[in-house]
């Protein structure tokens, strides 16, 4: 598997902006599928957002809503994730033979991520939708997302600030099982209340019974 995530990654590097996005993508859902939640119920996947009357929803500039990733918290908060790949400056920096090189891959780099956090801030998301007050920004290549921090220690709060979390692979694999035990306490709590009003109600046909027979 690693091999073959190996190979896909250096497609990936090589290739157009869209195969690179499209290969994020491919990577959160990974993660999403491995952690626990179900497509289609704990998360949804390049839906646009609604209003209460199923309006698609339309950000200032007339772009329509439509985030990679919707995921629902029990309480009916949702956090909204968007994968975005910023490859191109990191393969130089990867490849680059000389201190200079790397120097100007890695500043270009970071820049990168920081356009893709104000771009990403302008939808407003959490304006739109009962999320939480900030969207995920998911680099889906940990070295891509360690080297940027380390680099820009300043980085997170230019994102947080921004009202957008950055995320790496270990980042999101750890929050999206928080979110599935959530869940999954949810759902006990529920076949509780089932088992206990069950419970009560055919106790209260005992009790009709027994009446009955008096």
């Amino acid at each position: 598997q690693i091999s073959t995530d190996a190979t896909n990654l250096t497609k990936a590097l090589e290739g157009s902006s869209k195969t690179q996005g499209d290969w994020g993508e491919m990577i959160l859902e990974r993660i999403l599928e491995l952690s626990g939640l179900e497509k289609g119920r704990e998360y949804l996947v390049q839906e646009f957002l609604r209003d209460s009357d199923g309006t698609i929803l339309k950000n200032e500039d007339g772009s329509k809503m439509q985030p990679d990733v919707v995921v629902s918290y029990p309480d009916d908060r949702k956090v909204i994730i968007d994968s975005k790949v910023s490859l191109v400056a990191y393969k130089r920096f990867s490849v680059a033979e000389s201190k200079e090189e790397q120097e100007a891959a890695l500043k270009e780099h970071v820049g990168s991520i920081k356009r893709h956090i104000d771009g990403l801030s302008k939808r407003n998301y959490p304006d739109f939708t009962q999320s939480l007050d900030f969207v995920m920004l998911f680099v889906p290549i940990e070295p891509a997302f360690m080297v940027a921090m380390h680099h820009d220690p300043e980085l997170w709060s230019y994102a947080y600030t921004r009202r957008v979390l950055l995320i790496s692979p270990t980042n999101l694999i750890a929050a999206l099982k928080l979110v599935a035990d959530l869940w999954k306490r949810e759902y006990q709590n529920r076949h509780a209340i089932e088992i206990a009003d069950t419970g009560g109600a055919l106790y209260d046909k005992f009790v009709g019974f027994v009446d009955a027979l008096g």
